[in-house]
């Protein structure tokens, strides 16, 4: 049962996709139309990167001398990449060759680095040093990588992306049909990896992650018309979309490890907060870094019809923001006049505020494990994610 609910999940993340490209017919809205095509908006970038300070926080400075979590968990994702495309080789050859196209070793694989330091830092509060449960854990590692990898395959479909990480995107090569089933065999493929970790209570929470994404897009679809509920949409879109993949996979190593519900708890939690401090940093880089630093145009949710948390905290001083919101900046001059708000507002501050409020709130849950080289990589993940402007 619990694996059809699985195969479920996974079905309906797929068919969203096809729903939600649907209506762009053979790709004639691109990211040409995006801030690369708007002087207005590259000249008000500059005019940002001044007038906002740079990020601090109240997170304690990790200490001198301690190896990076990406040091720490090196060996444990050794192959990480070629795993995976070993695991995508079993099909017809251009869906092969689309389905490990993202694979290259190129991207940060910063989802599994913190899956892994948590695993590890669970193990060593635990005096937990079994092969085979490592061995799971780092399928884990895997398997969050490959979920995460599928969804930017859909997205750069439905945002009719040009490029990633400075290659054309797939959607450009393949066309949308073929990209679309690319990353629903990516997402067959890692979920026949999680079938065979045997493991009902990871198979529940790693199948909530399927279901997160496919709920966190559709709420992406809509604005809310009652100003007052839109932050608490946001912010649970921004949970299904970006923080729930982190948190169910730290909880699941921690369940690997044996960690009772308490320790679960704590995994779990520190994986929300930060996923959450994730997406707030790099909804604050649209506005205020360059394309070449985030790698895509900047402002681009504004030209995707996104009210991000920049935005919406503008817009409670800019009462003229909420029509633009809720129609999802989609007419002449809506997208230059919100960016122009939000630098006259203090919605990047309070962005940043929020932000750290959540690496705070992170670095509280991972100071109840025994102190270890892991536990403090987990707070310097904390440190450099608030820091990612400097």
């Amino acid at each position: 049962m619990v694996v059809s609910a699985r195969i479920t999940n996974f079905l309906a993340y797929s068919s969203l996709t096809v729903s939600r490209v649907s209506h762009l017919g053979n790709g004639s809205l691109r990211y040409q139309w995006l801030l690369s095509r708007n002087t207005s908006l590259l000249q008000l970038r500059s005019k940002i990167q001044t007038a906002v300070p740079s990020i601090t926080s109240n997170v304690s400075v990790p200490k001198e001398n301690i190896p990076t979590a990406d040091a720490l968990v090196r060996p444990d994702l050794e192959g990480l990449y070629e795993d995976i495309r070993e695991g995508l080789t079993n099909t017809q050859p251009e869906l092969r060759q689309i389905a490990q196209y993202y694979f290259n070793g190129e991207g940060k694989a910063i989802r599994p680095v913190i899956t892994m330091c948590m695993a590890r830092a669970i193990n060593y509060h635990l005096d937990q040093n079994a092969p085979g449960v490592i061995q799971k854990q780092k399928k884990i590692a895997q398997i969050a990588e490959m979920i995460h990898t599928a969804s930017l395959v859909h997205d750069d479909v439905i945002d009719v992306a040009d490029s990633r990480r400075s290659r054309p995107s797939v959607n450009i090569l393949w066309g949308q049909k073929k990209s679309i089933i690319a990353g629903d065999f990516i997402l067959a493929m890692a979920s026949g990896m999680l079938a065979r970790l045997q493991n009902q209570q990871v198979i529940i929470l790693l199948s909530q992650v399927l279901a997160d994404l496919v709920q966190g897009e559709f709420m992406q679809l809509g604005a809310r018309e009652n100003k007052d509920e839109r932050f608490a949409h946001y912010s649970e879109k921004t949970f299904k979309k970006t923080a729930s993949l982190i948190a169910y996979s730290c909880q699941a190593v921690s369940v690997l490890s044996g960690a009772d519900s308490t320790l679960q708890s704590i995994a779990f939690q520190y994986g929300r907060q930060l996923g959450m401090a994730f997406q707030l940093v790099d909804d604050l880089l649209d506005f205020i870094a360059t394309s070449a630093q985030v790698g895509k145009p900047v402002a681009a949710d504004l030209r995707l019809g996104l009210a991000t948390a920049p935005v919406l905290f503008a817009a409670q001083k800019f009462s003229e923001l909420n029509p633009l919101i809720m129609r999802r900046f989609q007419e002449p001059g809506d997208a230059e006049t919100a960016f122009r708000l939000v630098l006259r507002s203090d919605g990047l501050q309070r962005t940043k505020e929020l932000a750290r409020q959540y690496c705070n709130d992170a670095v509280t849950q991972v100071a109840q494990l025994t102190p270890s080289p892991y536990q403090q990589a987990l707070v310097t993940l904390a440190h450099q994610l608030l820091h990612r402007m400097k």
